[in-house]
């Protein structure tokens, strides 16, 4: 018999606070989206300290590794994992993206091959679709794949690649049929990224980081079967691997949000800036926005049998850009004359460095990227346009 909700919140919040301790106390909260360079090394141990609880995959069926949790439980453990203050996950690309594809599209062969060293927390993902003149539409990819004996030979660039320069594998999206064009002709290719023939390019950023890379394929190699579906159907297969990015994670997204909202509001109470009846109404605007966030991120986690997005999940990344990128400037007016610097002083509290961006500067920064990655707003209202609400497409 499954668990209570409450018994099962309250299991999860005790082993957060058995596990994240020690040498893992460092972790807490630190690894999201701005943040994913910090503690590399460490957090890839606490995916393996997670699969020895058995709270890696906890949606997967149980014939994959997973608990197999219901929809409501899953949802509990992602938002009591956030509230505790667990660690932005190293494996997230390979728990929340290509594990559920390879369970809706991949051969048993494939499955078996990969789908343990997700769990166990042993092998680390990227994702190679994004290009220099292939991000947002991604129908527009020029990187290439021929066969050549028993592998594919993959020659191009892929671009924006999160997490490249620390991943064991990644899945490219390549075109495999010559003189095809926008989404016939594709196949999705599983390569591992230790090979000749593959350089990673770390892309530095505004915050001063380098999460992001550029990678180049040089007559880099992977055998003829590692393919996900039937070569030539790689659109199909990438788009369910979207669907199941809009899925569960993102209520630990919330959760973070509301965490950084929070942060915030501390900060304009420490600067005076609270008193701005103006800064307290975009406040509280926000504050509704992330409960909104929630509510519609809940009712739409869900997918069909052709793993397509439901039409009240096509809403959620446009949303949660542009409120990230509101919330990144409301942190500047809360920080007032502050905001002018960038780094943390030698008096300053807090876990970071005297050399460190602070985390408002770091949420204000990294946040003016949110409405560009994974489709920009203008390409997302697009979408919203044509697959949501069935509106006719401008011819081209």
């Amino acid at each position: 018999m499954a668990p209570s909700e409450s018994e099962f919140r309250t299991e999860v919040r005790e082993w957060m606070h058995e596990h994240l301790r020690g040498d893992f106390e460092v972790l807490a909260h630190r690894g999201g989206p701005g943040d994913e360079h910090a503690f590399v090394a460490e957090r890839m141990e606490w995916e393996r300290e997670l699969a020895s609880g058995n709270w890696t995959c906890v949606g997967w069926p149980t014939e994959h590794g997973g608990r197999e949790l219901p929809l409501h439980l899953e949802v509990a453990f992602h938002e009591e994992y956030a509230r505790s203050g667990g660690p932005g996950r190293a494996g997230l690309i390979g728990e929340g993206l290509l594990g559920p594809t390879l369970i809706h599209f991949a051969t048993p062969e494939i499955q078996q091959r990969f789908l343990p060293g997700i769990v166990s927390g042993e092998q680390f993902w990227c994702q190679g679709y994004s290009e220099p003149n292939a991000g947002s539409d991604l129908a527009n990819v020029s990187t290439r794949a021929r066969l050549e004996g028993d592998d594919w030979v993959i020659d191009g660039q892929k671009v924006w690649t999160s997490l490249a320069q620390w991943s064991d594998w990644c899945f490219v999206v390549a075109r495999t049929e010559d003189g095809s064009t926008r989404h016939h002709g594709l196949s999705y290719l599983l390569v591992a990224m230790d090979q000749p023939g593959i350089e990673v390019r770390p892309i530095r950023q505004i915050t001063g980081t380098a999460e992001f890379n550029e990678v180049f394929f040089d007559e880099a190699r992977t055998p003829a079967h590692m393919v996900v579906g039937a070569p030539g159907e790689g659109w199909k297969v990438a788009m369910g691997t979207l669907a199941f990015e809009r899925g569960v994670l993102t209520l630990g997204q919330q959760m973070a949000f509301q965490r950084e909202l929070d942060h915030v509001v501390a900060g304009a109470r420490r600067s005076g800036a609270w008193d701005d009846p103006v800064l307290r109404d975009r406040i509280m605007d926000l504050q509704v926005r992330v409960r909104i966030m929630r509510w519609n991120a809940t009712r739409a986690l869900r997918t069909d049998d052709a793993a397509q997005l439901p039409r009240e999940a096509m809403i959620n990344k446009l949303y949660w850009a542009t409120l990230h990128r509101d919330m990144g400037e409301a942190a500047m007016g809360a920080l007032g004359a502050d905001a002018m610097l960038t780094r943390y002083s030698q008096a300053d509290e807090g876990d970071a460095g005297a050399d460190e961006m602070s985390p408002d500067h770091k949420l204000f920064f990294f946040s003016r990227s949110d409405t560009l990655y994974g489709g920009s707003n203008e390409i997302q209202k697009n979408l919203i346009g044509e697959r949501a609400l069935g509106l006719p497409r401008e011819p081209r």
